[in-house]
């Protein structure tokens, strides 16, 4: 199996396992509702390791793209030193944070393309960015060859490097007794690469601990939702017995205990095409 059709039949899967857990009940339009609001971030912080090394690969008078912008955690501040920032982003709950936090800040160098990246029509720019989008795309070599057709100069692509719910896999195993099928993540990536003839590096970034919970209450809901679990059903009934054996709390937040911190990796490449 070529590695685009592995890197397909996994999101395929593990898309199915949540179909099935789902039932009837249709998936959200905007997934990222409930969730918008956590990915806001100060443009102007210090300290944060991801956005300095991505700062490095970005000029004062590079146009930059954010390719699933989200709510302009890493887009606003690299928009902070470059001429302009395109940010695609589909969900229209992220769009208005990324808005909202970039009127904030002042910053009027930001444009919104609200589209998936598949129909999003756009013109190149110098750099293009793609962080935390790939796991669950199907059509994993389109996506790339895109991102690198519109990339005059650098595609830079965030990762981690273990699949993003993989925290929360032990769960699936005491709530559903079944084990959570994975989707690919950075070692699926770099199999995609080299099979796509694309020479790229990889700089691995600290591990990031789960950003945890502010209450049992607040874990218990969203874990319900991250396990497709259904009001009174048991399931959540057993969910919510068990949940408080399974959590840490260190200083005010509530993690799963034993989890793994997962480690960002930052892949960035030249097109082809670039001179």
């Amino acid at each position: 199996m070529l590695a685009t059709e592995r890197w397909r039949h996994m999101v395929e899967v593990e898309h199915a396992q949540s179909d099935e857990l789902r039932g009837a009940v249709p998936p959200p339009t905007d997934h990222w509702r409930p969730y918008a609001d956590q990915f806001r971030a100060d443009p102007r912080r210090s300290g944060d390791d991801l956005v300095d090394h991505l700062l490095e690969f970005v000029g004062r008078d590079d146009t930059v793209m954010d390719v699933g912008a989200g709510g302009g955690r890493l887009g606003l501040p690299i928009a902070l030193k470059c001429r302009s920032l395109v940010a695609v982003e589909p969900s229209e709950s992220m769009a208005a944070v990324l808005t909202e936090q970039a009127q904030e800040s002042g910053i009027e160098n930001v444009s919104v393309v609200q589209e998936q990246w598949q129909d999003a029509v756009v013109d190149p720019v110098d750099v293009v960015l793609c962080a935390h989008v790939l796991y669950t795309i199907r059509d994993i070599g389109e996506f790339l060859k895109k991102l690198e057709y519109n990339a005059r100069k650098t595609v830079l692509v965030v990762v981690h490097d273990a699949p993003p719910q993989s925290q929360i896999y032990a769960l699936w195993k005491e709530v559903h007794g079944k084990e959570r099928l994975a989707l690919p993540s950075l070692p699926q990536l770099r199999e995609v690469l080299d099979e796509l003839e694309i020479s790229y590096q990889v700089d691995l970034m600290p591990p990031q601990p789960a950003r945890g919970f502010d209450t049992l209450e607040q874990a218990t809901t969203q874990l319900s939702r991250r396990l497709y679990l259904t009001d009174g059903s048991p399931e959540a009934v057993r969910l919510e017995r068990i949940l408080p054996g399974l959590l840490t709390e260190d200083e005010g937040v509530f993690r799963i205990k034993d989890s793994q911190p997962l480690r960002p990796a930052l892949v960035s490449w030249h097109p082809t095409h670039a001179p």
